[in-house]
């Protein structure tokens, strides 16, 4: 059996397409919103061109500066799933470059979540492979470990487990257990309905500003 601080678990079942699809076009806000606002990344930022980030969490914990465990991640990764990185959010060395993010786009992973520091950012900025990240340095990692693949880990204070759903976007990054999808889901659809319709009452003039309370009786009267 590994020791603790060199183990490679197996990675958790793909979650399924369905739910990957119902969440696809969901703003993060509105999925923070719907978990008590208590959840999710706060200063990691997108680098890519464009596009949303969603799949399954395949999570790496290492040691600051070091990716000789995410190398051997890719030995897990399949099509959709999401590098997630517990870096630490060390910016000393860069944890993923160029190559990593072609290797991983050819392998159609879905793209990164690293609490850490990347390198290659015009490679990064001309490509439309989701990566969040803490910052960026020119300098490389070393590759000596340890590390651990598949482990629950710690990304800018959010705690991700590996089969989570990872979804990111402009707003930044959040997770999820696969097993409250279905309760999740409804509440944003709920949330969304009020927003459109509240959108729709601006575009028409009016705004409904009950959720503020009914102002005091002689500030009525001016």
């Amino acid at each position: 059996m590994a020791l603790i601080g060199h183990r490679l678990n197996a990675s958790a079942e793909p979650v399924p397409a369905a739910v990957l699809n119902a969440f696809r076009p969901v703003q993060v806000a509105i999925i923070s919103d719907n978990m008590n606002r208590l959840h999710g990344t706060r200063s990691l930022k997108p680098y890519h061109r464009s596009g949303k980030l969603i799949g399954t969490a395949v999570t790496v914990k290492t040691r600051p500066g070091d990716n000789l465990f995410l190398h051997k991640a890719y030995e897990l990764l399949r099509p959709g799933d999401v590098l997630v990185v517990d870096g630490a959010g060390d910016l000393g060395q860069a944890l993923v470059g160029e190559i990593m993010m072609n290797r991983a786009r050819a392998m159609a992973v879905a793209g990164f979540v690293v609490d850490g520091a990347i390198r290659d950012v015009a490679a990064f900025a001309q490509a439309d492979f989701p990566c969040f990240a803490r910052g960026v340095t020119h300098r490389g990692p070393y590759k000596t470990g340890p590390g651990e693949i598949n482990v629950p880990v710690a990304i800018d204070g959010m705690v991700v487990l590996p089969g989570d759903v990872v979804i990111a976007d402009e707003d930044g990054v959040i997770c999820f257990d696969r097993r409250d999808a279905d309760a999740l889901l409804a509440l944003v659809r709920e949330q969304e309905a009020r927003e459109s319709a509240a959108l729709a009452a601006i575009a028409e003039g009016r705004a409904d500003i009950g959720y503020i309370g009914a102002p005091p009786a002689d500030a009525r009267a001016q």
